[in-house]
C-alpha cells in the first residue's frame, strides 16, 4: 500500500466551536439526522474535580477496516494509493453491517438506506486542498497528513497513536489518550 491519510487531534486546541461539524455537514451536502464528523465531551474525573474535554471525530480510515472485512457487496473499499476508506453508495444494499462492524460509528445510512460517511474530502484533496474540517479549525485542533507525517509533526506535542484492533489512521493528544481508549463509547 502506498500513503496512510489521516488526522491529528490536539484536543487542548479545540475550543468547543463545532465549526468543523458545520463545515462537513454543509460541504458535503448531509442530511438532517446524519453527521460525518461529530465533536463529542469527554468528562472525566469525580465532583467537584471534574473536567470537561472535546474531541472532534469522523472515520478513522483505519489500517484494518471492520467496515471493508465485513461488506457483502464490496461496496466499501480502501484505496490503495492514500488508505482512504470510501463507499460506492450504487452498490450498498443498506444491509447496516458496516454500522455494526464498526467500533467508531462512522458508517452511517440515511434517508436511502444507503451507507454514508466521511471520504476525507477526496475531492477537495484531488485538488491540493485540505478536508474542510481542518481548513476551518480556528483553533487548529485538527491536522491532516500522512500518519508519517503526523507523527513528526506530533512528536514534541505528546500525541500518540490512537489504538485499537482496525489500527485507526489517528493520533490524539497524550493528555487524553488514556479516557479515551478506557471510557468512550464511540457509537
Amino acid at each position: 500500500m502506498g500513503k496512510q491519510y489521516g488526522f491529528c487531534i490536539n484536543i487542548d486546541r479545540c475550543v468547543q466551536c463545532h465549526a468543523c461539524e458545520v463545515a462537513c455537514k454543509a460541504h458535503n451536502d448531509v442530511e438532517l439526522g446524519i453527521a460525518w464528523r461529530k465533536v463529542i465531551g469527554l468528562w472525566s474525573g469525580r465532583y467537584p474535580d471534574l473536567t470537561n474535554r472535546t474531541i472532534s471525530y469522523s472515520c478513522m480510515h483505519c489500517g484494518e477496516p471492520a467496515c471493508v472485512a465485513v461488506c457483502p457487496q464490496g461496496a466499501i473499499t480502501k484505496r490503495p494509493e492514500d488508505g482512504i476508506v470510501v463507499v460506492d453508495r450504487s452498490e450498498c444494499i443498506g444491509c447496516e453491517s458496516c454500522a455494526e462492524a464498526c467500533p467508531f460509528g462512522a458508517p452511517q445510512h440515511g434517508r436511502d438506506g444507503k451507507m454514508q460517511k466521511c471520504d476525507l474530502c477526496a475531492g477537495r484533496l484531488a485538488q491540493g486542498k485540505q478536508p474542510v474540517c481542518v481548513e476551518t479549525c480556528p483553533g487548529e485542533a485538527l491536522q491532516f497528513g500522512t500518519t508519517e507525517q503526523l507523527s513528526e509533526l506530533a512528536a514534541p506535542k505528546q500525541v500518540q497513536k490512537l489504538a485499537g484492533p482496525t489500527r485507526p489512521s489517528v493520533l490524539i493528544s497524550s493528555s487524553v489518550w488514556a479516557t479515551l481508549q478506557s471510557n468512550v463509547a464511540w457509537k
